[in-house]
């Protein structure tokens, strides 16, 4: 029996069963440097280290749902008449505002990749250790008013204070109903100053008191999400253009 097969029951038990990827290689580079004990053993807890910390990482991005296709670097900073502040966006790329646990808002027209840079941003929180998750506002809400007719209210709200990031796509879209608004006003009250949420919408900043059917409830709601919050302002047209129809054919006389 080999060293390495002697050595498996007890890295299995340590749960350090990954090393077996890479000993053999380190070994020979061991032998070829006459690399100490000490360098050895670096070199192989170093891969472990490596090997565990990406797979976490696996685990941030798919729990948050990201397949990695939307990032800073591919979206159109240079689109034409596009207005958006560009430092400002690679300023929150770093995430800073994630330890600060504070809010993004980001407005702009339909098009301009409100999602796309959420997407990006989400995407460096996972990075850097983050646990982020995502959802369009209309169907989270929608579970919440499913999880008060089952009973599972309260363990549906704890599972969206635990997230370092929520991000919330397409606030506003249409007035909220009660108790939609009580929910959304309860999940911001709870994450205040514990989590961060960003926010995309279509609406200025000024309208959206006027989507709460509830005015007070409304400005409360509003007053703790814009606590702090950094805002991002987008306008320009938007990056979806239709297909052209094809013109019809002349059919051949027969």
């Amino acid at each position: 029996m080999s060293p390495l097969d002697r050595m498996l029951p007890q890295l299995q038990t340590l749960r350090l069963s990954g090393i077996l990827d890479s000993i053999e290689v380190r070994n020979h580079q061991a032998i070829e440097q006459k690399m100490s004990y000490i360098e050895f053993l670096a070199l192989v807890l170093g891969d472990e280290h490596e090997r565990r910390e990406n797979k976490k990482l696996q685990q941030r991005m798919r729990k948050a749902n990201y397949q990695g296709r939307r990032t800073l670097e591919n979206y159109d900073f240079d689109a034409p008449k596009l207005k958006i502040n560009r430092a400002q966006i690679f300023d929150l790329a770093t995430c800073i505002f994630v330890e600060e646990k504070v809010n993004v808002l980001i407005v702009g027209p339909t098009g301009v990749g409100k999602s796309h840079l959420t997407e990006a941003i989400g995407q460096k929180a996972c990075r850097r250790g983050f646990d982020v998750m995502v959802a369009s506002f209309r169907k989270l809400f929608g579970q919440l008013r499913a999880s008060r007719a089952d009973g599972t209210y309260e363990r549906k709200l704890q599972s969206l204070l635990r997230p370092d990031l929520l991000i919330l796509d397409d606030f506003g879209l249409k007035p909220l109903d009660p108790p939609t608004d009580e929910d959304f006003h309860e999940l911001v009250s709870e994450r205040h100053e514990r989590g961060s949420i960003m926010l995309t919408t279509n609406l200025d900043f000024e309208e959206w008191g006027a989507v709460f059917p509830n005015p007070v409830l409304g400005g409360a709601t509003v007053d703790r999400l814009r606590d702090q919050a950094h805002r991002v302002i987008i306008d320009g047209e938007s990056f979806r253009k239709p297909k052209a129809i094809p013109e019809d054919t002349p059919r051949k006389k027969r």
